[in-house]
């Protein structure tokens, strides 16, 4: 989630991605990408097993901020909201 092209960002891992992001996006879930104003989902993967998913939100959030950044511009170079293509 992020509020904007290299604004804040937040990580996180979830069963259910639409929910979620429905969530963050509606300001229900507290905390960092509430007050960051976290509201749109920039980037996402998916997992097969939950202890992998875990593993790499472990990982990733040690990262430098520039390799968060790159991996989202990666995939999404406009930063473009995903959130309608993961309710569809």
């Amino acid at each position: 989630m992020a509020n904007h092209r290299r604004g804040q960002t937040y990580l996180g891992v979830t069963s259910d991605l639409p929910r979620r992001a429905w969530q963050h996006r509606n300001g229900v879930i507290g905390g960092h990408s509430r007050n960051k104003s976290c509201t749109l989902l920039v980037w996402c993967e998916y997992f097969d097993d939950l202890q992998d998913a875990r593993a790499c939100e472990y990982r990733m959030k040690k990262w430098k901020r520039a390799w968060k950044l790159r991996l989202i511009e990666e995939r999404n170079p406009d930063w473009r909201d995903l959130f309608a293509d993961v309710c569809a």
